[in-house]
This record gives structure tokens, C-alpha cells and sequence, in this order.
């Protein structure tokens, strides 16, 4: 039974992921983005319960992948989609071809051909999960972005034009240029060779994980001053700290 119990909290992410998928595409961001923060939770304590009870296999890294795509890959591209067809509805396209601009009617389905974009997340992220499963370089530093830390990204969008109520972010966010720049980074930053560390501690020591209690201290102040906002600075910083700590080590 024991070695089961690390597969078992790997479903409940993938659980946590299928019902953030429900609730994406009916536009519950709120409710979706919950499940998705509660599915990497899920995704986190799945491996280390595994080095706990010493019983990693390759079973629980094929699964833990697989509910990775749908909780932070599927739901990400989905969020995404549903904000450039919100975004598309309130912008004028007029440099792009009408057959982008102009919304696609299908029953009672209404988006624009550009919202599909939205998706090259989840595709980016399957390419990642794939690689990371098969790279064995990648147990102490990642490269490319995690993709629990790129869904946080997305979903942060969301709920900051929920929670924050600031004319200023939400007119960034809803817009369709930003949507699809930040598309387009995050799936290169996903499949990209930039080596980002880890949260992985093997001693509790500062000198051997310096960077990351000052990544965790930092996040927290920025999650305490900008609430969601602070999101994508956290982002910014995994990925500047990485780069300067790599660079140290050139």
C-alpha cells in the first residue's frame, strides 16, 4: 500500500486539474485557479512523499507528467484562449486579416481564430514535460520554465483583473497584443535551455540553498504588497536569479 500513496496524491492533482479544466471553459477563473494552485500543491508533496517512503519509480514520473499537462499545460492554454477571445471583442484588429479578426460562429460557440494562439502553451508544455522526462540532467537545476510556475503566471492574469480592481493592469491585461507577446514568451521560456534552479533542498543549510530562502522570502513580500500582481514578479525573479546565479558559476 505504501507504494501507491505518492501515485495517489499524483491523481489528486490530475483530479484538481480536471475540474479546473470544467470551470476554465465556462469561465470560472476564480474557482478554476483554485484547483489548479491545489493541484500543484498536490504535484509538490507527490515526490517528496515518494523520496520519503523510498518509492520512486518510473511509474510515478510518467503519471506525475501526465497529470502536470492537464493541470498546469491543459488549463493555462484554455485560460488563455478565453481571455484573446474576450480581448478580441473589445479591440479593433484592423492590422490584422478579417479572417483572424472576425469572430468564428459555431452553435452557440462564438471565438476568433486568433484566441487559438492561446493554446501554443499547452503545446509548449507537453514538449517540456516530454523533454524533462527523458533529460537527465534535469534532478538538481530545470531548464526552461517549470510548468507549475508558467500556469501561475497565466492564472495570476485573471485574478488580477478579479481581485484588484486597477483600470491601469486590467487595460494591460485585456489587451490582444500583451496576451499574445506573454503567449509567445512563456512557450519559449517553457521549451527554452535557460537552466532555472530548483526548490529542491537536500539540507536545511543557508549556505547550500541561499537562493532559495531569498527566492521564498521574496515572494512572500511580493505576494503581501502586490497580492496577484505579485505573481509574475515572483516569475521575473525565479528567472533573474537563476540567470545571475549561472552566471557566477561561468
Amino acid at each position: 500500500m505504501k507504494k501507491h500513496i505518492p501515485n495517489i496524491i499524483t491523481l489528486l492533482n490530475l483530479f484538481c486539474g480536471c475540474l479546473a479544466v470544467v470551470l476554465a471553459v465556462n469561465n470560472n477563473f476564480v474557482a478554476a485557479s483554485f484547483f489548479v494552485f491545489a493541484g500543484i500543491f498536490f504535484d509538490f508533496f507527490d515526490g517528496f512523499a515518494a523520496r520519503l517512503l523510498g518509492v520512486q519509480s518510473s511509474l510515478g514520473v510518467q503519471l506525475d507528467s501526465l497529470a502536470d499537462l492537464v493541470t498546469s499545460g491543459l488549463v493555462p492554454g484554455i485560460v488563455m484562449f478565453r481571455l484573446l477571445t474576450l480581448a478580441s471583442d473589445q479591440t479593433a484588429l484592423a492590422t490584422l486579416s478579417n479572417d483572424w479578426g472576425d469572430a468564428i460562429h459555431w452553435h452557440d460557440f462564438t471565438f476568433a481564430p486568433i484566441a487559438l494562439i492561446g493554446f501554443l502553451i499547452t503545446l509548449a508544455s507537453a514538449y517540456r514535460l516530454a523533454k524533462f522526462n527523458v533529460d537527465e540532467e534535469q534532478q538538481t537545476t530545470f531548464k526552461g520554465l517549470p510548468t507549475p510556475a508558467n500556469a501561475l503566471l497565466i492564472l495570476s492574469l485573471p485574478l488580477i483583473i478579479e481581485f484588484q480592481k486597477s483600470d491601469a493592469m486590467n487595460s494591460i491585461i485585456v489587451n490582444v497584443w500583451f496576451l499574445l507577446g506573454l503567449t509567445l514568451l512563456s512557450s519559449y521560456l517553457l521549451v527554452s535551455p535557460i537552466r532555472l534552479f530548483a526548490l529542491k533542498f537536500k539540507d536545511w543549510s543557508f549556505k547550500a540553498n541561499g537562493i532559495r530562502y531569498i527566492f521564498i522570502i521574496l515572494s512572500v513580500v511580493f505576494l503581501i504588497v502586490f497580492q496577484f500582481a505579485g505573481i509574475p514578479l515572483i516569475i521575473l525573479s525565479y528567472i533573474a536569479m537563476s540567470l545571475m546565479a549561472n552566471s557566477k558559476q561561468v
